[in-house]
C-alpha cells in the first residue's frame, strides 16, 4: 500500500497558488512560494491521510451496497 502522495509539479505549483491567494485574499497577507510549499508539505503529511481513509470508506460503503443489489436479481426456485 502506498503510504505517501505523489503529486505531479504542476499539480504542486497549482495547489501552493490557491494557498497563497487564500492568504492574500483571507489575511491580506503576503504569503511567499516557500510559505506555502511547506504549509502544503505538512497538509499533505498531517491532513491529507484523513481525507484518504474517507473515501476508501465512501467507497467501500457504495461498493458493499452495489453488491447487495446482486441479490436482488437472484431468481426464486419454483416450488
Amino acid at each position: 500500500m502506498k503510504t505517501n502522495f505523489d503529486l505531479s509539479n504542476e499539480k504542486r505549483e497549482e495547489m501552493t497558488n490557491i494557498i497563497q491567494d487564500y492568504v492574500q485574499r483571507e489575511h491580506s497577507e503576503h504569503f511567499g512560494n516557500l510559505e506555502a510549499m511547506l504549509l502544503l508539505d505538512f497538509f499533505i503529511k498531517k491532513l491529507a491521510p484523513s481525507f484518504y481513509n474517507m473515501g476508501v470508506e465512501d467507497s467501500h460503503t457504495y461498493m458493499t451496497d452495489k453488491l447487495d443489489d446482486i441479490f436482488e436479481i437472484e431468481k426464486s426456485i419454483p416450488e
